[in-house]
């Protein structure tokens, strides 16, 4: 999952790189409003996540959908937390996902526990959601939208 989420990333990179930032940020009627919002709210819980997995990584910072100003930033952030979500998933073994995790809920406001697996498998399933989302975003803006197939996946991502 670490490296078909890397893959995704990559193709919605390209598209991202070259679209114009009025169009990336133009309120889109999604949860999140914008491509851009959407892909800025995904990559900061993707570094929140992992910074629960991984305690010496660093949690995001600011509004989640404003983490990053631009299209560009967005990509340069992405590329890094990726490879990091990479790295991560190479060091799990049974006993990351037989653990609990507990971290502090600012939306809650408490403590939270969950079996570590369901965590895991909630991170790459959010994932999957708001790429989606964005999917949808792309396709009604004109714009080609990545493949999502696992057929379609290289073998040396």
């Amino acid at each position: 999952m670490s490296h078909y989420n890397a893959w995704q990333n990559k193709q919605l990179s390209s598209i991202i790189e070259v679209m114009d930032e009025d169009a990336l940020t133009a309120d889109r009627g999604a949860f999140f409003g914008s491509i851009l919002g959407t892909l800025n709210h995904l990559l900061w819980c993707d570094q929140l996540w992992l910074s629960r997995f991984d305690t010496a990584l660093p949690g995001p910072s600011g509004p989640d959908t404003q983490l990053c100003p631009s299209g560009a930033a967005w990509f340069q952030a992405r590329k890094v937390c990726d490879k990091a979500i990479v790295d991560w998933a190479q060091g799990l073994d049974q006993s990351n996902l037989n653990a609990e995790l507990s971290w502090f809920s600012g939306i809650l406001q408490c403590e939270v526990t969950k079996p570590g697996a369901q965590c895991v498998m909630h991170f790459f399933n959010h994932q999957t959601h708001h790429r989606g989302q964005v999917h949808a975003m792309l396709t009604a803006a004109g714009q080609e939208a990545p493949v999502t197939d696992l057929i379609f996946m290289p073998e040396d991502v």
